[in-house]
């Protein structure tokens, strides 16, 4: 009977795909779900064939260089993939594989979630019951802004951006967006495309930041650009952290140039900017995006049908590199 591959995991994974992974590999599981160091993630993969790693696994070019010869394949237990450096890999001709597409309607979820909870100035109001600093019923208290109805700016039209765009419209929002490429017509379903982002932030009465992150799209929102935005705008952010610049946000929503804004994702999380956390018009979440049973399982299991493929001699599901 052949030997099962060996296949090195650097988090703890739902339940389902851990049995999943028992039944058809050798894994090497990690039940205590310690965060491992770039060092013992090497050296928990030495003979081992493939290495399922999570967001938190930083394999730069330093680290793909170091890896076992044995490992021949890295899927990711995520979308994005900045966090392997995918040309390093190429050159060592070690194939990558990600998961797109299953946690698309629960990361829209939160961006809707976000936008609602931005616009009505959720966080507040749960900070105040739970305070019990509630006052008394006021015509003018702990207003917040209507969404019907309002303009929807989207930066980076993928399939999350699109989903953004299905739910807003219950809503009766007119949708604007910003893409790489055109949309055709009957996927563009009415959005008004903007071939400059810059063209789009004038009619974003609310922004969902919905790219990937790069180089081009890191550090976009910007003051520079929330200064295009209109007077009480409102952003929110389920991309990567990156993308948004800390500082200019924070002015921004300080100074009532901005009314909210609603955060999954940070720069350096879970280490984030502790400006955030006075900020009364925040509402923000500790990356939540794809936290559903039902997504998690489904990320684990498109990374497993990536090795599936691979020790089947079969293209990959969704290989990146």
């Amino acid at each position: 009977m052949p030997t099962k591959p060996r296949v090195f995991v650097t988090r703890k994974l739902p339940d389902a795909v851990e049995a999943r992974l028992q039944r058809d590999y050798h894994p090497v599981l990690n039940p205590r779900d310690k965060l491992y160091s770039t060092q013992e993630t090497i050296a928990g993969a030495a003979g081992c064939d493939a290495l399922l790693p999570c967001p938190t696994d930083r394999l730069d070019t330093e680290a793909v260089a170091k890896l076992p010869a044995s490992v021949r394949v890295i899927a990711t237990f995520s979308v994005g993939y900045e966090h392997i450096d995918a040309n390093a890999c190429k050159a060592r001709g070690i194939v990558v594989g990600n998961t797109p597409g299953v946690l698309t309607d629960a990361t829209a979820d939160i961006a809707l979630l976000l936008l609602l909870g931005a616009a009505r100035g959720a966080a507040n109001g749960e900070h105040v019951i739970r305070t019990d600093t509630w006052n008394i019923w006021g015509p003018t208290a702990m207003l917040g802004t209507h969404m019907s109805g309002k303009r929807l700016g989207i930066y980076g039209m993928g399939r999350i951006g699109q989903a953004v765009a299905k739910r807003a419209r219950a809503f009766d929002m007119t949708i604007h967006y910003h893409n790489r490429k055109r949309l055709p017509a009957e996927t563009e379903l009415g959005a008004i495309f903007h071939a400059v982002a810059e063209d789009m932030l004038p009619h974003s009465d609310f922004l969902s930041i919905n790219a990937p992150s790069s180089p081009e799209t890191n550090g976009f929102l910007d003051a520079r650009r929330i200064a295009l935005l209109p007077d009480g705008a409102i952003v929110v952010n389920t991309a990567r952290g990156p993308l948004v610049d800390d500082e200019a946000l924070i002015a921004a929503l300080n100074s009532g140039k901005l009314a909210g804004a609603g955060l999954d994702v940070y720069t350096g999380e879970p280490s984030i900017n502790p400006a955030y956390r006075t900020v009364k018009n925040a509402f923000l979440l500790p990356h939540l995006g794809s936290a559903t049973v039902e997504t998690r399982n489904a990320m684990g299991f498109m990374a497993l049908d990536n090795l599936d493929a691979f020790f089947a001699g079969k293209p990959l599901p969704s290989r990146v590199a």
